[in-house]
């Protein structure tokens, strides 16, 4: 795999991304725009306490989406699940990208999810995608494991996690299955040892896309099965 230079190896002092806000008349509501593949996407952002970094647009799912327009990524025909959708960016993305899509992320950030999909996805595409509370290293084996594309951006950010994290990663991942995170590596929470040690033992990884000025990588994994 290849080997991320020393250098990228700090905290970004500015994880969020640079967004176009727009203050809804709500203010626990905040709203942003975005242009990926030929789509405009209106993003709602619910601001308290209980949705905690999930209320936040990170830079490393701008970078997955970019990844996805660079490559003319096509999911038609694809089954997919989001690990931590958060706002959904992302895994709206895909769906509009022909893919069948499952969203997932804690049972308090579902209602931020499903608004987010309401305000994108065509209701001619509705019938691909779906959200679901998935609890990693808990419910994730009520889960099917036919799934060919498995996406996650800014979820390996918190050490306590990365076990469960691990477990889920490889219960969904079999032979034909590729894996796409998308990540910033932070000092101190050992996201850059995760990657380039723990990652590798169980799965075949390389770099595909990277912003060095920001320390986010797009990571390609598959099955060593």
């Amino acid at each position: 795999m290849e080997s991320l230079t020393a250098t990228m190896y700090h905290k970004y002092s500015s994880s969020k991304t640079p967004e176009i806000e727009n203050l809804n008349s709500n203010p626990s509501i905040r709203r942003s725009n975005f242009e990926f593949c030929g789509f405009h996407l209106r993003i709602a952002r619910f601001m308290g306490a209980e949705m905690g970094v999930s209320s936040y647009v990170w830079e490393s799912g701008i970078v997955l989406c970019r990844y996805f327009e660079k490559e003319n990524l096509n999911f038609t025909g694809k089954k997919l699940l989001e690990l931590g959708s958060g706002t959904g960016i992302v895994g709206i993305l895909a769906t509009l990208l022909g893919g069948t899509v499952t969203m997932t992320d804690q049972p308090e950030i579902m209602k931020q999810i499903n608004n987010n999909i309401s305000i994108n996805i065509p209701f001619a595409c509705r019938h691909r995608l779906n959200t679901c509370a998935l609890n990693w290293g808990e419910d994730h084996t009520h889960f099917a494991t036919d799934y060919d594309i498995i996406l996650g951006s800014d979820i390996v950010y918190s050490s306590s996690s990365y076990p469960a994290l691990l477990d889920t990663l490889r219960y969904f991942c079999n032979q034909r299955t590729t894996i796409y995170l998308a990540s910033e590596l932070r000092s101190g929470n050992g996201s850059l040892p995760f990657h380039e040690m723990i990652l590798p033992t169980h799965f075949n990884c390389q770099i595909v896309d990277r912003l060095d000025t920001k320390y986010i990588a797009v990571y390609k994994l598959t099955s060593k099965k």
